[in-house]
């Protein structure tokens, strides 16, 4: 099952955007209900990061709501993908003044660790 782009939920959104709450709905629940059975026993976080609150997306977007910092890194890619059409106003410019942090990712992820 593919989470992110699911073509169920984008056509969800569409009944949503016009203005059909009722079919969006349906949508939606169907996306949920195929997550919950895919998932129900497999890991759906896609973050890389080594964290001890990984898969538990309750208390992860609870921790980062608390704090207001930065957002979960499985929402990354979702917004960087927004700010990159921003940053085309100025030419991506804007990557010339940011460095990013250097993060402790998961073993499977790590440059170093062994491939299987």
């Amino acid at each position: 099952m593919i989470i992110e782009g699911n073509q169920k939920e984008l056509d969800a959104m569409k009944e949503f955007h016009k203005g059909n709450r009722q079919k969006g709905l349906e949508l939606q629940e169907q996306f949920a209900s195929e997550f919950r059975e895919e998932y129900k026993d497999k890991d759906h976080c896609s973050c890389k990061k080594a964290c001890r609150y990984h898969g538990n997306c309750k208390e992860c977007v609870a921790i980062h709501r608390a704090h207001q910092e930065h957002v979960p890194n499985c929402m990354r890619p979702i917004i960087n993908a927004k700010i990159r059409l921003l940053s085309e106003l100025t030419e991506h410019t804007i990557a010339n003044e940011i460095e990013p942090p250097k993060e402790v990712l998961r073993k499977e992820f790590q440059s170093n660790a062994p491939q299987e």
